[in-house]
């Protein structure tokens, strides 16, 4: 890897960055990543989603890098003001883990991780922005990290080892 700065990204949090640099999150479980990134630009960004949409937000002033629906928005905004065009912009997600397995009672609220995965490519067909590559699902937790050189993504898991999308 080729970073001469990692910009790390909190839990509901984002985060952009030009060519050198990495973007990297730790501790996706339920939780999605998303990358957008302009490959002739070289600038990206990195949503850490934690929770679907933010019409279920309890608290007043929403924190928009925790919904997928606010997120994203948000991402491709800053995005535009360093440089990139929206008909070059590209995704790769990963995690959305179900991490833990409940019987019938809980139904679909349980389903975190799905669900997340489903909004975050919602906002993103909305936007027209394709995905090009996701590592989803499964029941394991995942750390990401992305190059803005070149727009690989590297995932790390406990289970699995490390993969390149």
């Amino acid at each position: 890897m080729n970073c001469n700065t990692v910009i790390k990204v909190g839990m509901a949090d984002l985060n952009v960055a030009r060519q050198g640099h990495c973007l990297r999150t730790t501790g996706l479980g339920s939780c999605v990543g998303v990358t957008l990134f302009d490959p002739v630009a070289k600038v990206a960004g990195m949503a850490h989603v934690m929770l679907p949409y933010s019409e279920i937000a309890r608290e007043g002033n929403i924190n928009i890098a925790k919904y997928a629906d606010t997120a994203i928005p948000e991402m491709v905004r800053l995005l535009l003001a360093q440089g990139a065009k929206m008909s070059r912009l590209e995704a790769k997600l990963a995690g959305g883990a179900q991490m833990f397995m409940f019987t019938s009672a809980g139904g679909d609220t349980l389903r975190i991780g799905p669900r997340n995965v489903e909004s975050c490519k919602f906002s993103l067909k909305q936007l027209n922005i394709p995905v090009k590559a996701e590592d989803t699902g499964g029941n394991y937790g995942r750390t990401i990290e992305f190059q803005c050189d070149t727009g690989k993504l590297y995932i790390r898991s406990v289970q699995y080892g490390d993969k390149e999308l």
